[in-house]
């Protein structure tokens, strides 16, 4: 009788080679797609920087701002206090524009650059125009009202992302 064969030696008796495995692929070189991803998150990480730098840069003239309002604190340096406002304003809003406001109107535009629940420079008008157009000068009560107002629109007023911001036509036809 045959000697039955076995697959082992079915196997054995084929010309066969060996097989080798190729070492397992490595990180590197990147497929393409995540050279897209590398460089679409440093196009990201530049664009926040830059728009990081350019609040910041916005903020400094407000905060030099609010830190000169915080030596100005008695009733004799109430004017200072409004010479303050339009200076800020001056920075972020045409010069032109805000040179031009007066009594109601610059107490309006500074009421409308803050949100509606902290207006309050026409509700107090009376005081501001006492407080720069006496000769006696404000009353302390008075004076804290309006250096809180001041101080409000200094911390949280609307202003323009760039310094070059022009108001309204219908602004300017009011002036």
């Amino acid at each position: 009788m045959a000697d039955p064969m076995t697959p082992n030696d079915i196997a054995a008796s084929l010309p066969l080679a060996d097989v080798h495995l190729s070492p397992a692929p490595g990180i590197w070189p990147l497929a393409w797609g995540w050279w897209l991803c590398i460089a679409a998150a440093i196009v990201v990480l530049i664009l926040l920087a830059l728009k990081l730098r350019q609040h910041l840069k916005q903020q400094k003239a407000r905060k030099e701002a609010l830190r000169l309002l915080k030596s100005l604190n008695s009733p004799e340096q109430f004017s200072d206090i409004n010479l303050l406002l339009r200076q800020t304003a001056m920075t972020y809003f045409s010069r032109r524009y805000v040179a031009s406001l007066t009594g109601e109107q610059w107490l309006l535009f500074l009421d409308q650059q803050l949100a509606e629940k902290h207006r309050g420079f026409i509700a107090l008008s009376a005081e501001w125009q006492h407080g720069l157009f006496s000769g006696k000068g404000i009353e302390q009560f008075a004076f804290n009202q309006c250096y809180q107002q001041a101080k409000l629109w200094l911390s949280k007023a609307r202003l323009p992302a760039d310094s070059q911001h022009l108001p309204a036509k219908a602004e300017v036809a009011d002036v």
